[in-house]
């Protein structure tokens, strides 16, 4: 096994987040890199110094764009490996151009969101924020049954936007319940759509008859307000929008409306913008919960996505495939 030499790009503050002891032990004993050297410009001196040597970038949140200029800086450059989920805001297409071998570590934070996804839409089913302001209000006992009488998880339809890593993987975790798993991915058959255990619809079909919709499709021009005014008044009264995804699948201001309307509800990991004004309603509506993109790895979770990069760059040492590789035409069908 070669030891190939590293660099890392990322933002410096997050580094010790993301490689901890542990994970910068088993990054020495399969690479050459400089610990301390955590580069969030490629402009800057050190930077350029280092770039003539490297033959992998280990990147994470914060890396700057890997560009036609950053690629003559780095003759031996041949791999990105990326602690995170998405390359498309890092990887240029001069690294496609160039043949660059490109890693994710989309599947290992995959797994956070999704299991915020699935406790999101278990929890609208009970009709959660619903009950608690019910129970905040009469402050006391109730007759719940009769003030919530179709409540529960037993044979409600949840309808899936986008066969993602993370579209699959919520998939995957609602099997053990009894729900009617819909599913709209324009690039995927029926046949594929069964074998993940959903039912590929139209995605007006899906925005009708689901009880809860949950976006899970790349974040692209043609996706933009993917879920438009028409389509969230196809939505059922009562029904549950969860995004997770990008804001910008999402007419904002027509969602806002139906929601301060009370006729839908929603989860709101994201948002367009990102940040919503302070004096925008979402914060306080009793029928939203939202949260500050939340939904991905934060905490210990970041542990699996290094655990996950680390074994890309041992692999890559070895002489060995990339098990998790991004390729280019992919990039339109994965968020």
């Amino acid at each position: 096994m070669t030891r190939p030499r590293v660099l890392l790009a990322m933002a410096p503050d997050l580094a010790p987040s993301l490689l901890d002891e542990g994970a910068l032990d088993r990054l020495v004993q399969v690479a050459e890199l400089d610990p301390g050297l955590v580069i969030d410009d490629f402009g800057r001196a050190d930077a350029i110094r280092a770039l003539r040597d490297a033959e992998l970038l280990l990147t994470f949140w914060g890396c700057p764009q890997i560009d036609a200029s950053v690629l003559e800086l780095a003759p031996h450059l041949t791999a990105v490996v990326h602690a995170a989920g998405s390359v498309r805001w890092h990887v240029t297409e001069a690294c496609w151009e160039r043949g660059i071998r490109v890693s994710s570590a989309a599947a290992a934070n995959s797994l956070p969101v999704a299991e915020f996804t699935v406790a999101a839409i278990l929890f609208s089913n009970k009709r959660v924020l619903e009950v608690r302001e019910e129970y905040r209000r009469v402050r006391g006992a109730q007759d719940w049954r009769a003030l919530f009488p179709d409540v529960g998880n037993y044979h409600r339809t949840v309808g899936i936007v986008g066969a993602s890593h993370i579209g699959r993987r919520v998939i995957e975790l609602l099997a053990p319940y009894s729900f009617d798993v819909l599913l709209h991915d324009p690039y995927l058959s029926d046949t594929e759509a069964q074998r993940l255990g959903a039912r590929l619809v139209g995605l007006d079909a899906l925005c009708a008859v689901s009880d809860v919709v949950s976006l899970h499709a790349p974040e692209l021009p043609a996706t933009r307000h993917l879920i438009d005014r028409r389509r969230l008044g196809l939505m059922r009264d009562g029904a549950t929008l969860v995004n997770t995804a990008r804001g910008s699948l999402v007419d904002q201001t027509a969602l806002t409306a139906e929601l301060t309307a009370g006729r839908l509800s929603a989860v709101l990991d994201t948002t367009e913008p990102e940040c919503p004004p302070a004096d925008s309603p979402l914060y306080d509506l009793p029928n939203v919960l939202l949260t500050p993109h939340f939904a991905g790895s934060f905490g210990t979770e970041l542990r699996r996505m290094a655990e996950h990069a680390v074994e890309e760059v041992a692999r890559y040492a070895a002489g060995l495939p990339f098990a998790h590789p991004v390729r280019r035409e992919e990039l339109d069908r994965i968020a």
